[in-house]
């Protein structure tokens, strides 16, 4: 299994919006108005996206248990609650540092 560290190297990160742009066929983070998403416009969709997925986790592991849905289903909605947790844990950790780093730095 992949180690979090080698996928959110900077390079590996990169790749990866390069290619979530050629795929939407976007330039930037511009969107049809010119303007670019603000980096506290970009937290507040992970962290609304994040919550989204939680709930949606719970709805299906609480249809799993009354028979509604098949276990196959409810471990694919546990194994993507799992990652998202995990990369909103590392989001903060990130978030962190940088605000630490920042509090280091001389005036």
């Amino acid at each position: 299994m992949t180690e979090f560290s080698s996928i959110l190297s900077t390079s590996n990160v990169r790749g990866a919006y390069r290619s979530s742009q050629e795929l939407s066929g976007l330039a930037g983070a511009a969107d049809a108005t010119g303007k670019s998403e603000s980096f506290s416009d970009m937290l507040r969709d992970a962290t609304t996206n994040t919550v989204q997925t939680i709930r949606e986790a719970e709805a299906v592991a609480q249809k799993g248990l009354t028979g509604e849905v098949g276990t196959q289903r409810v471990v694919e909605a546990t194994l993507e609650l799992e990652s998202t947790v995990k990369m909103m844990v590392s989001m903060r950790d990130k978030v962190i540092e940088a605000y630490q780093e920042i509090m280091r730095m001389p005036i």
